[in-house]
């Protein structure tokens, strides 16, 4: 009785399979000769089809199959140059493998697809491959920075640092752009915050796509607005929305914790208690708090009035960063909103009131276009759980590899890793 079979295109050009087998630990080898004719000379260049034998064998990983690890088998062919002196001998070039590494391009893609959103570690154990195999292919595979000629018009730049290693200050700035059709990608990782730093990035970028940048966001670092001054002087610099965020929500949560530590001190133990979630209600929108949260609010409120003012004042400066406001109206409400707190007697928002002095117009710059930093904190989150989750990267060049396979790794090698 015949067994039963199945046959499955490889999918490489210019080959003829020979002979398949299995080896002693199940695994598949796939012996193939190349059927393509001639390669370039190392030399002079010239397309040479004279034969001169072939080099030793040569084993190197496919695609698997069926759950099996397999390899392709062949020797590759030697060409000799007949116009070079010597007569010297070039061994064919395949556009299916680069020279001397060990994997197939196919293959090369399958790890860096097994690679998105996943560690070196994983991806080593998963494959059987040593931790300097996954990390070589990411090397040969994937650029180390932005190739700026083939870099479509950007629309948004956006400017943030990250701190690489938690409570020790090692700063990088992580640069990134906004397509026009909303695409995301990434420009840069530097060495730092600092101005000289960003300059000098900023100067790699040519002036046909500099010209075209409408608005930079960034956080309220001067080293960031100085260097966008300087370098991109047509473009309008917008203050993160979010970063303005974090400091009055901020200044109000101080109030809360003050009002909290006071209230511990002289209160019943038993009336301290029905107090107890005050401090993630608080946190929350007015519109998200469920019933049981705006209970927990009232009666917080109901021994902390100071609290309960520094709430609403928050609330209101958000509503005023969510309604659809020119700039002027936005400035007019804002200065609205500044005499509300001052009348208010409170003073945990004075250091955001400062904050607003000095950076008015980047702030309200926000509401020309409303645009923000949304797409830069989002993509931040990410580069955060891919330092957690490969436990800390510090080289820089890999760093910027790994956030560029997470962002486009399946749209890139996806429909490219089909099983041969």
């Amino acid at each position: 009785m015949s067994k039963a079979q199945i046959t499955i295109p490889l999918d490489i050009p210019d080959v003829r399979v020979m002979q398949t087998s299995l080896n002693e630990r199940g695994e598949i080898i796939i012996t193939i000769e190349s059927t393509k004719v001639g390669t370039t000379c190392r030399k002079c260049g010239k397309w040479i089809t004279k034969p001169h034998g072939q080099d030793e064998w040569v084993m190197i990983r496919h695609l698997p199959a069926f759950g099996r690890p397999s390899y392709l088998r062949y020797r590759p062919r030697r060409y000799q140059c007949q116009d070079c002196e010597g007569h010297p001998t070039t061994t064919q070039s395949l556009n299916w493998q680069d020279a001397n590494s060990p994997h197939s391009f196919a293959y090369d893609n399958h790890v860096l697809l097994q690679l998105v959103h996943s560690t070196v570690e994983d991806v080593s154990v998963k494959e059987g491959l040593s931790y300097e195999s996954v990390v070589g292919v990411l090397e040969r595979r994937i650029e180390a920075r932005v190739d700026w000629t083939e870099m479509a018009d950007i629309e948004l730049l956006g400017l943030d640092e990250i701190a690489l290693r938690k409570g020790q200050g090692n700063y990088v700035t992580l640069v990134t752009g906004r397509f026009r059709e909303g695409e995301i990608v990434i420009l840069g990782v530097l060495p730092g915050h600092e101005k000289a730093v960003v300059v000098d990035f900023l100067r790699l970028i040519p002036q046909r796509i500099l010209q075209r940048v409408q608005a930079v966001c960034c956080d309220l670092w001067e080293a960031y607005t100085e260097a966008v001054r300087e370098e991109i002087p047509t473009a309008r610099i917008v203050a993160d929305r979010f970063h303005v965020a974090r400091h009055y929500r901020e200044a109000a949560d101080d109030l809360r914790k003050q009002e909290l530590h006071r209230l511990k001190k002289e209160l019943p133990p038993e009336a301290y208690q029905t107090l107890k979630g005050s401090m993630h209600a608080f946190r929350k929108n007015a519109g998200d708090l469920n019933q049981e949260e705006q209970k927990t609010l009232k009666r917080f409120f109901k021994y902390a009035a100071s609290a309960k003012q520094a709430y609403s004042l928050r609330e209101r400066l958000t509503a005023i960063f969510d309604s659809s406001l020119s700039q002027k109206q936005a400035q007019a409400k804002l200065r609205h909103w500044i005499r509300q707190v001052q009348k208010s007697g409170l003073h945990c928002f004075d250091h955001f009131l400062k904050l607003l002095d000095t950076w008015w117009q980047e702030i309200t710059n926000y509401f020309i276009q409303r645009e923000n930093s949304g797409f830069v904190e989002g993509f931040n989150n990410k580069v955060k759980v891919l330092k957690r989750r490969c436990y800390g990267i510090f080289n820089l060049k890999h760093l910027f590899q790994r956030i560029y396979l997470d962002l486009h790794g399946y749209r890139l090698f996806a429909a490219t890793t089909i099983c041969g």
